[in-house]
């Protein structure tokens, strides 16, 4: 079991670049990303871990299915497709379909989330 609670002490992150390494586009500012996969691997059909990115703005196409809760941060997901945007705090989550195409506001300094990706279709 894994465990993720937003008083956690916060565990030390692989540098994985800009959001260019993952298939996305930076649309504003210097976006860095972090992070560390604790379940699974990169080939599994399913993986999941922590996941960082500092300020700005990106977009991304989404090669998987994902559930995730933010546990540090401000940010707000635009769905291009409908134009709906939400903003998250600490504790909330959401759910985003594989293939839908996001656009990723970090608007506080830094993010952090937990996320467990699914690479299998519905």
């Amino acid at each position: 079991m894994l465990d993720f609670k937003l008083d956690m002490d916060r565990m030390p992150l692989d540098d994985w670049g800009t959001p260019e390494n993952i298939g996305a586009v930076t649309v504003e500012g210097a976006v860095k990303i972090s992070g560390k996969l604790l379940f699974g691997t990169l080939e599994t059909p399913v993986s999941g871990g922590i996941y960082a990115a500092t300020q700005g703005k990106y977009r991304v196409t989404y090669p998987f299915h994902e559930h995730a809760t933010l546990l540090d941060g401000e940010l707000a997901i635009t769905d291009e497709t409908s134009g709906k945007t939400v903003v998250y705090g600490p504790g909330d989550s959401w759910i985003i379909a594989k293939g839908a195409t996001v656009l990723w506001h970090i608007r506080s300094p830094h993010i952090r989330k937990t996320y467990l990706a699914a690479a299998v279709e519905q």
